[in-house]
């Protein structure tokens, strides 16, 4: 009778200890469910950028992966870690460092829901010797990893023979975070090199809104060391990068725009708006927004067209519209709508928004919820006029929206004239990145 007792107090402790484990462990399960089923239905479970690929022949169902994505992109289902949320991903690479088993690595989409990228081999080297990709034209979408690819293509190159022409032994192109890796790698490996920018210091990151949180992972910069912010915003991550130009006295041209690359024998010949340069090897660090992509509508041409916002607080009392359901799009309708007498609408062609991060999911849902940003599902600009927008909604109903300026974030097209003409390969196919 006592070891009957005891087998019972036994199971019951078991069942105290074991069963809250596997109750959450049944709601993340579902809840991970949910989230595929949603992304699967909406036609967006993959993402169009860098996303976990898992083996699932060599996956073990821990979960370490789950826990180390901040983006909640992966979740457990059946027993295998899976992607839940694919257009979360922006490329952090946790997923690959916490997995015991090596089951993760990066890549992009397939052809029918992925990118163009130009080829580029695990050195980051294009079919074009001694021209290299660093970043996001090559469809890294995080700042440390960007950072991590402009160091990897200047140590490959550090270890090649020296120009011994009076050449720069490297020409960077492009001063935003793969930019400013690059040069101050090549600057701690004593190469003589030079970085083209044709806006000025941060590349890219000059086009954010005002006070846009980047960076959500530390980074190891050359000769500085880490930077250990997980968060900064847009005007710290400049201040940054100037403290770098100045403190390790950089080499970099700003105001200084690409116009031409000639490949001649073993030397390129850099042709900008102010001089030419002639270098053994190139790295390309100039983003994948070579130019906004338009909506090719009557009126787009207008002055009160934009395709960028910098300085939301320049808008008050105005009238505007917000084209886009991405995170720069809910951003700029977020600020706009907090500017004085601001009336915000925000169009976007699907019915749901399917790839924000959090931060930006639960402001527009609190803004169009208080009405200061109203939100038109299912719409497309068919026309811009100067003082008002027609869009055309899902059951093809026209709907004017008076109006005195538009913003459009339909995001970039790759800079494919300047690729083309270099010779750089692009390529659509299933792929994987050495990035971590």
């Amino acid at each position: 009778m006592e070891n009957y007792y005891t087998v019972a107090i036994f199971l019951v402790l078991l069942c105290a200890i074991a069963l809250p484990y596997w109750l959450k462990a049944t709601r993340k399960r579902r809840e991970a469910e949910h989230l595929r089923e949603k992304g699967r239905k909406a036609g967006i479970l993959e993402p169009t950028t860098l996303h976990p690929k898992i083996d699932l022949l060599n996956c073990i169902g821990c979960g370490s992966c789950v826990k180390a994505c901040p983006e909640d992109v992966l979740g457990i289902i059946e027993g295998r870690a899976a992607i839940v949320n694919g257009l979360h991903c922006v490329g952090h690479a946790l997923c690959v460092d916490a997995c015991p088993v090596g089951a993760i690595t990066l890549g992009f989409g397939k052809p029918t829901q992925g990118m163009e990228i130009p080829f580029y081999d695990d050195h980051l080297e294009t079919n074009v010797p001694g021209l290299y990709i660093a970043g996001e034209l090559g469809g890294i979408g995080l700042i440390r990893n960007a950072v991590k690819q402009g160091v990897g293509a200047i140590g490959h190159i550090a270890a090649k023979p020296r120009a011994s022409d009076g050449s720069f032994d490297v020409v960077i192109i492009g001063a935003g975070p793969a930019g400013i890796g690059a040069a101050l790698a090549a600057q701690e490996a004593g190469l003589r090199y030079l970085v083209l920018e044709q806006y000025d210091l941060g590349g890219s990151i000059l086009h954010y809104p005002r006070q846009k949180l980047v960076l959500t992972s530390p980074v190891d910069f050359p000769l500085y060391g880490r930077f250990k912010e997980s968060e900064i915003s847009k005007e710290d991550l400049l201040a940054l990068f100037s403290t770098l130009a100045r403190e390790f006295n950089l080499s970099i041209e700003c105001q200084s725009k690409v116009e031409r690359i000639n490949h001649e024998s073993q030397v390129f010949r850099v042709e900008t708006n102010q001089s030419t340069y002639a270098a053994r090897h190139i790295i390309l660090a100039i983003g994948r927004r070579g130019s906004p992509r338009k909506l090719n509508v009557p009126g787009e041409d207008l002055s009160k067209v934009a395709y960028r916002l910098i300085e939301a607080e320049q808008y008050t009392n105005k009238r505007i519209l917000v084209v886009g359901g991405g995170d720069s799009a809910i951003e700029a309708a977020v600020g706009l709508s907090r500017q004085k007498g601001n009336d915000v609408t925000l169009s976007y062609r699907r019915g749901e928004f399917v790839r924000l991060k959090e931060k930006n999911e639960t402001n527009i849902r609190s803004m169009s919820g208080s009405g200061k940003v109203k939100v038109i599902f299912n719409s497309e600009v068919a026309e811009i006029r100067p003082d008002v927008v027609t869009l055309r909604e899902q059951e093809k109903i026209l709907r004017k929206v008076e109006n005195d300026f538009v913003f459009v974030f339909a995001g970039g097209e790759l800079p494919g004239e300047l690729l083309k003409k270099i010779g750089v390969k692009l390529r659509t196919e299933e792929i994987v990145s050495k990035v971590a």
